[in-house]
């Protein structure tokens, strides 16, 4: 038997959640919502970088924090539903049930016009995120 002279397949890219990538940071819901108000929400492009680009390198898959926060500056009114349903994503692919979905975004948006629908939204979406980082075994 001879040995073939072409190389071997390149084994096939991890399923989403399932990434041997590094975790990602847990970051308090209320800080994060102080430090929305005081830098009048410029934060919230940097929130939505930092974990979009967590999310991506732990996965492999997602937006990643580039395309999200060009996203969040030019048309945020969807980062809420995308931000929800790629934590959701990560929840599943280790087959537990996700606590967040991409209909979550419903709390952002038309739920401004209940005022507190925003901050429900984050205080979920964080806290899936945090609890998330939390059962990986990142200490916060």
């Amino acid at each position: 038997m001879t040995e073939s002279p072409y190389p071997s397949a390149p084994a096939p890219a991890p399923a989403y959640g399932g990434g041997p990538g590094p975790t990602g940071k847990i970051r308090g819901t209320g800080v994060c919502i102080l430090l929305a108000i005081v830098t009048f929400g410029i934060y919230g492009v940097v929130w939505t970088y930092s974990v979009h680009e967590e999310m991506k390198r732990h996965t492999g898959r997602g937006l990643g924090g580039v395309v999200a926060a060009l996203l969040q500056l030019f048309v945020g009114i969807v980062m809420p539903y995308i931000t929800a349903a790629e934590a959701g994503a990560m929840y599943e692919a280790k087959g537990q049930q996700k606590p967040v979905s991409g209909a979550t975004g419903l709390w952002y948006f038309p739920g401004i016009f209940i005022l507190v629908g925003p901050i429900v939204w984050f205080v979920k979406t964080n806290g899936a995120i945090n609890d998330y980082w939390r059962a990986q075994g990142v200490q916060g």
